[in-house]
């Protein structure tokens, strides 16, 4: 028993992921956010609630985010046996999905490998496909060599470690500090009139129109309400 609990702490601890990949990750989710733009997120398994739970973090930031795998099981069931599985993310993208927006996908393998329903992932690939053919970018959180995900994604992160709940368990670390990484990355003022706190790049104040400000530091905490001029 020793033997196991010592191996697994010891992958736990050596994922070996480049800071360079969470960087490129980061600075488009960021740009999406900047512009007002949705980020969809989406996975299979442990991953899907992966995908929820980064969903639930990026509203608390203030960027609007949906989760593909959430709210509404009937729209899933119904794709599922309508159009197959190979569907159910593209279908829901339709109609919502517009240009500049980031589809955001976790998967252990990365839609390479395949089970008794056939190739792994294929839901995740299709929707992909259809962010980049839509005019929004696509990022993926992958584990093992990174699969096909790694290839066709903008931007991704490899959690290099063969072991599926080891790369589950990062991929929810990565989206943790991916959170962290954009509420210490925006840049936050103050109107010295209205004491209203806002984004930087507003040139006047949301609530006064004033123009007397004075710089604050990243946001630490939740920017639910603040507006864009």
């Amino acid at each position: 028993m020793k033997k196991l609990i010592n191996s697994y702490l010891n992958e736990m601890a050596e994922p070996n992921v480049k800071v360079e990949d969470i960087e490129k990750v980061a600075k488009i989710l960021l740009e999406a956010w900047i512009y007002n733009k949705q980020i969809f997120t989406c996975g299979n398994g442990g991953s899907a609630s992966t995908a929820s739970h980064f969903t639930s973090d990026l509203l608390k930031v203030g960027v609007k985010s949906y989760c593909l795998n959430n709210d509404n099981i009937s729209r899933l069931t119904a794709i599922t046996n309508d159009s197959g599985w190979e569907q159910m993310y593209v279908e829901q993208l339709e109609g919502m999905f517009n240009p500049g927006d980031v589809l955001v996908g976790f998967s252990v393998h990365g839609g390479v490998g395949e089970d008794k329903a056939g190739e792994w992932s294929q839901n995740l690939l299709k929707a992909i496909d259809y962010a980049k053919t839509h005019g929004g970018k696509s990022v993926g959180i992958v584990g093992f060599e990174g699969g096909v995900m790694r290839k066709i994604c903008n931007a991704s992160v490899k959690i290099n470690v063969l072991s599926t709940p080891i790369v589950e368990s990062w991929q929810l670390g990565i989206a943790h500090l991916l959170c962290e990484l954009l509420r210490t990355s925006v840049k936050l003022k103050m109107c010295l009139d209205c004491n209203r706190i806002q984004f930087a790049e507003n040139v006047s104040c949301i609530g006064c129109r004033g123009n007397r400000f004075a710089i604050v530091a990243g946001s630490f905490g939740n920017t639910e309400g603040l507006e864009r001029e």
